[in-house]
């Protein structure tokens, strides 16, 4: 069986596309390849002046590596999402660029992030989605929102021990993802500490490479322990995989342990790639976009009221959320073959970079774009969780905690309040907030202040 990594392309370190860029390439202090650019959230003017004057923008990466095409309109981003036999996610991976092989270090952590189900184009990726969609139909989720509605509660007893200023990362939002993830993975009570162990080295790689200096003032083991706990972390992936084919549970690992591509039962290198895409994307979108909520719910007091009024508006609020948080920021696609995006053409083996929290305030299509406003039409039409038959294989879950989430805490927490406090990590990738502090009842107070709201019945 074929590896996505064994045939992926290679960046050659090509500064000049193919076809003359009928689009300026826009002078700006802002790298959108550094995760470093990162550090204050996304770039929304950036983004507004891609869309009016470079909405297909040939962009600049560091020397070595190609340089790539920035696409920001939504229209263009779910062309290039419905194309998936035009636009590939196999041919060069979701990363922005990847590194000449003897470069691969750790190589099993850079060939399972190209060798799992996000880097897969048709027909695999289709086989792979179809074998664990019974873990995200709408009935295993109305089960599973049981066991988050009592994590919630639980979490939310440690924010008031801890109140009332406490960081809503730290004790929330970190914790209800990867609880909800090792609930469905099947994963041990005892081996759930391990998970979070190994999510810390992960981000911690993303900004030991955009800034070593920093990382090693901050933790100065880190590069000393990092190919270990990497090892380790894939070394029991393997061990719970191989016990799952000799042992099956009603879990999700189970499934995966037995998943099958073309008849075959998925080679090693493919159950690696599987365990690091659930640990690392089974989290990122939900973690942020419970702290970017928020944040905004602090910004927006008109539709906080509204929500503490009426709590059957919060799936209105979560969905205009997350078009506002938008918590993936990229995905990366590959031509396959010449093709145009907006009148630009493009050429084979050029990179396609879409640039979802520009789609997600492109004017025309969201009125407003930059207002929250969970009365808008289309509230539930932002691509936070991509378009097209890539859309994340998650999203119900995801949308579930979020949901379960802010219920209880507007019922808890109705005055809950963002203190100004926020911490983004260097990570070109997602939304990556990292601290937020909150005052649990309202700017300067101690205690809950009583308010009264209407109970939502459980969907």
């Amino acid at each position: 069986m074929s590896l996505v990594s064994d045939e992926i392309l290679v960046d050659t370190g090509a500064k000049t596309s193919v076809y003359d860029r009928i689009y300026p390439m826009l002078e700006t202090d802002f790298e959108l390849w550094n995760p470093n650019s990162w550090t204050r959230g996304h770039p929304y003017d950036l983004y507004k002046k891609m869309r009016e004057e470079a909405p297909v923008m040939w962009s600049k990466m560091p020397k070595g590596v190609s340089n790539f095409w920035s696409v920001s309109r939504y229209e263009d981003i779910k062309t290039v999402e419905l194309q998936p036999d035009v636009f590939s996610s196999q041919r060069g991976g979701i990363n922005l660029a990847v590194a000449p092989r003897e470069h691969w270090r750790p190589e099993i952590l850079v060939r399972a992030a190209m060798d799992n189900l996000i880097s897969m184009d048709e027909p695999q990726h289709m086989q792979m989605r179809i074998q664990q969609k019974d873990f995200f139909i709408p009935a295993y989720v109305k089960v599973l929102r049981e066991n988050v509605s009592q994590k919630v509660e639980e979490l939310l007893d440690d924010l008031e021990a801890n109140g009332p200023v406490v960081d809503f990362v730290k004790y929330f939002s970190n914790q209800l993802p990867l609880y909800t993830l090792c609930e469905m993975l099947g994963v041990d009570e005892e081996d759930r500490q391990k998970i979070v162990h190994w999510m810390h080295y992960l981000e911690m790689a993303s900004q030991f490479m955009a800034n070593p200096l920093r990382t090693f003032m901050g933790e100065p083991l880190f590069p000393f322990r990092f190919k270990k706990v990497v090892e380790e972390m894939f070394a029991y992936g393997a061990s719970v995989m191989a016990d799952r084919r000799a042992n099956p549970r009603e879990d999700l690992l189970t499934v995966i342990a037995h998943s099958k591509l073309n008849d075959e039962l998925l080679p090693q290198e493919y159950l690696d790639g599987s365990w690091l895409l659930i640990i690392f994307a089974g989290n990122d979108t939900t973690r942020n976009s419970l702290s970017g909520t928020i944040k905004l719910m602090t910004e927006w007091q008109d539709q906080r009221a509204m929500v503490l009024n009426d709590m059957s508006l919060i799936p209105r609020m979560s969905e205009e959320a997350l078009r506002m948080v938008s918590p993936v920021k990229h995905m990366r696609r590959t031509a396959l073959a010449d093709s145009e995006i907006n009148g630009q053409r493009i050429a084979k083996d050029e990179k396609v970079v879409m640039w979802y929290g520009a789609g997600n305030r492109d004017p025309d299509v969201f009125a407003n774009p930059d207002v929250f406003d969970l009365t808008r039409d289309n509230v539930d039409k932002h691509i936070a969780f991509g378009h097209g038959v890539h859309k994340c294989l998650g999203s119900r879950v995801a949308q579930m905690q979020l949901r379960v989430a802010y219920e209880q805490i507007f019922a808890r927490f109705p005055n809950i309040e963002f203190t100004g406090q926020i911490k983004y990590g260097p990570n070109a990738l997602v939304h990556a907030i990292s601290k937020l502090k909150v005052n649990l009842y309202g700017k300067g107070n101690t205690r809950p202040t009583q308010h009264q709201v209407k109970a939502l019945e459980p969907s």
